[in-house]
């Protein structure tokens, strides 16, 4: 404002000498009081123009050009399809959701995944792509873990920090922090899968509870250890394979060992071979909420059965 006062006269002075120039030149009137008369009238008319309507002009070609600039950006910005966080209302508690997801492939990563970290070795690996999704309630779980008085829960909870800092990096997924205003559900559980709803997106995660959860609500879960299940090595009845007895079973006559992908061997009459390698031929196989069991026996059990 005090720029404009200023501004102002210093104009309308430069336009009154501009006019006063202008009127020297072409203003050939014989008679002086005339000439006078409209040397003054062009003067105060410069001025004027200088002091109102320059400025007024300014204005409206800074306003237009601001304008002009937004609805360029605005175009570049739908061609590249950037995306927006969605603007959650504020005060009233009428919260606009987005209607459709934003985000390629949204993904919104849990507390145990991150603290886990073998959903971050896929991501590497290239099997998983799209957008990360991480709410800041969940950060805030995993700070507060980190702050733990206990060395075994404080040392989790920097490992998922330090999981969280590796994705940022990664340039085969695009990480993004949805501060999660607006969300009314009252436990984090509740927020992912709210959370999941708003952004139609996957819940990656290795907490039982929440699968089930988000399961029954209709929320598509990426379980971790579904997928190390899935992935564990297929063996069918009748093969042969070798393995080591490391310990006694539930019950005292088997052996127990285990394959390098962590499924567990059952070896029947196997307890008598701890510490030994031995050739077995699969009998059954048991799929179990702990993960697959492989039951063997071993050439000399068949030997006896026989």
């Amino acid at each position: 404002m005090k720029l404009q006062i200023f501004i102002r006269p210093v104009l309308g002075i430069i336009f009154a000498f501009i006019g006063f120039g202008i009127a020297r030149q072409f203003l050939n009137i014989p008679d002086q009081g005339i000439k006078t008369g409209a040397y003054a009238l062009t003067i105060i008319g410069s001025g004027a123009i200088g002091i109102y309507i320059v400025p007024i002009i300014g204005t409206w070609l800074r306003v237009w050009s601001t304008n002009f600039a937004q609805r360029v950006a605005s175009e570049v910005i739908s061609q590249l399809r950037i995306p927006k966080m969605p603007r959650m209302g504020r005060g009233n508690g009428k919260n606009k959701k987005p209607k459709e997801a934003i985000y390629d492939n949204p993904i919104i990563v849990d507390t145990s995944a991150l603290i886990d970290g073998r959903f971050a070795d896929v991501i590497n690996t290239g099997f998983l792509s799209g957008t990360l999704v991480i709410p800041a309630f969940v950060l805030s779980e995993l700070q507060h873990i980190a702050d733990a008085s206990d060395a075994l829960r404080r040392g989790r909870g920097r490992r998922g920090l330090e999981i969280l800092e590796s994705l940022k990096k990664s340039k085969l997924v695009k990480t993004v922090v949805y501060k999660g205003e607006g969300l009314s559900s009252k436990t984090t559980d509740d927020k992912l899968v709210e959370a999941a709803r708003i952004f139609k997106a996957k819940v990656v995660t290795t907490d039982f509870n929440l699968n089930k959860v988000a399961t029954v609500t209709g929320i598509k879960i990426l379980n971790v250890n579904d997928l190390v299940n899935a992935l564990k090595t297929t063996l069918l009845p009748g093969e042969r394979i070798e393995v080591k007895v490391i310990q006694e079973g539930k019950e005292k006559s088997q052996g127990v060992g285990y394959l390098s992908d962590g499924t567990m061997i059952v070896v029947e009459n196997g307890a008598s071979f701890i510490g030994k390698t031995v050739s077995a031929k699969v009998s059954r196989v048991l799929q179990t909420a702990a993960g697959r069991m492989i039951f063997v026996q071993t050439e000399q059990t068949e030997r006896k059965v026989a």
